[in-house]
C-alpha cells in the first residue's frame, strides 16, 4: 500500500471536523507555513514581536540565576 493510499484511507475514516484539520495540515505544508511554525521566531510573527538576540540572552540570565549551581 502506498503513503498516499495510507492517508487517504485514514483521513476517510475521520469525522468531517477532523478531515478539515488534516485538509489544513496539508495546505500549511504547500504554503510553507509549517515550517514557519517550527521556528520560535514565526510563532510571534502574526503578533508583531521581534526578538533580539540580546533580549534572548537577558531572558536566559535572568532564567537561570535563581538556579542553585550545587545541583549542577
Amino acid at each position: 500500500m502506498t503513503t498516499w493510499e495510507r492517508i487517504a484511507e485514514k483521513a476517510r475514516d475521520l469525522p468531517p471536523d477532523k478531515q478539515r484539520k488534516v485538509l489544513e495540515v496539508i495546505e500549511s505544508l504547500q504554503t510553507g507555513q509549517a515550517k514557519r511554525l517550527q521556528d520560535p521566531a514565526g510563532l510571534l510573527a502574526d503578533l508583531g514581536v521581534d526578538l533580539e538576540a540580546e533580549d534572548l540572552a537577558e531572558a536566559r540570565k535572568e532564567l537561570w540565576r535563581g538556579f542553585p549551581r550545587e545541583a549542577v
